[in-house]
């Protein structure tokens, strides 16, 4: 994006997740608060103009609707907001619509599963975009020009994107950090009680079962006995004997499901567990490596730094930064 968006016009369907439209709008709202200043405006669109119910049943006012002939006028971005059914709202009006405010120069975003109505307007080909992990696959399986990813927000040139629940307070951080300082996006981060603003690139956690189905209930178990031992790891031949497989059994199950050996996963979610370590407490890297099985510290920071491309303090000096 040339120029980071402040006046945002929100585009609720039928069905639409609350949780995710507040999580977008609420740091906006405290960021003027806290700046003294309406840094951020914002209006509410449907397609017809009429009120729209969320999903849980709650009726939300709306300033207009698509066919209002100053619905884009003063607006830097536009955010589908998504929820249930999102593919049955579709239509071709509002297809037009958000195709042309992107001629317009407008940013467009989504949050939860609104990506789907920017991908069936045409408008994320050849881009890379976030949504609700339940939706990943059948978005990835229509739409094969749109490189949908797991991450908790993305943001690639004039598409801004989010998954579903709270992330969109990740993404809106992130904004306001570039655009007003870190002070105050913590100062937003404090207020909101959020204690774990994730960055760009950071994946949703998406359920094994989600991943899996009933597949595989000995692959889940194995998940899920390396997850409860993090502190002091349990060997593949332990785990195996555990779930009644061979040790070979095992490797194949992990390489089938999940594309990677069990020792690759043991280590993904050891080094998850220390990243959450670097960012939400002020251990030191000894205690943090003892924490997460390393037999020291200089074993835990080369791994780390292999596996995010950044060493622990890297890590912990951008935690800094954010807060300063």
């Amino acid at each position: 994006m040339n120029k980071l968006p402040t006046r945002f016009g929100f585009l609720l369907v039928k069905d639409f997740t609350l949780i995710s439209m507040s999580s977008a709008i609420e740091p906006m709202r405290m960021a003027n608060r806290l700046c003294e200043q309406a840094v951020y405006e914002w209006r509410i669109i449907s397609e017809t103009g009429n009120d729209v119910s969320c999903s849980g049943g709650v009726s939300i006012n709306v300033d207009c609707g698509i066919a209002d002939p100053d619905v884009l006028t003063d607006l830097d971005a536009i955010i589908v907001c998504g929820g249930r059914r999102t593919e049955e709202q579709a239509s071709e009006a509002v297809s037009r619509w958000l195709v042309n405010a992107d001629r317009r120069g407008i940013v467009l975003g989504a949050i939860c599963t609104g990506s789907y109505l920017l991908a069936k307007a045409g408008l994320l080909d050849d881009h890379s975009c976030s949504t609700h992990w339940e939706n990943i696959a059948s978005l990835a399986d229509s739409f094969p020009r749109v490189r949908v990813t797991r991450s908790v927000y993305t943001i690639d040139q004039n598409r801004m994107t989010s998954s579903g629940g709270t992330a969109p307070v990740d993404m809106m951080l992130h904004l306001i950090r570039k655009q007003c300082g870190a002070i105050v996006s913590a100062g937003v981060a404090e207020q909101f009680v959020y204690d774990h603003v994730r960055e760009i690139g950071d994946r949703q956690r998406v359920p094994l079962r989600h991943t899996v189905g009933n597949q595989s209930e000995k692959l889940i178990i194995a998940v899920e006995l390396m997850e409860a031992n993090v502190r002091e790891p349990i060997s593949q031949s332990e785990l195996a004997d555990y779930i009644g497989l061979s040790r070979r059994q095992l490797q194949r199950l992990f390489q089938r499901y999940l594309g990677c050996t069990p020792s690759r996963h043991y280590l993904e979610v050891r080094l998850l567990r220390a990243r959450e370590f670097l960012r939400q407490t002020n251990m030191s890297l000894v205690e943090i490596s003892t924490q997460t099985g390393f037999g020291s510290s200089s074993h835990f920071s080369k791994s780390y730094k292999e596996f995010y491309q950044y060493s622990p303090s890297e890590e912990r000096r951008k935690r800094g930064e954010q807060k300063q």
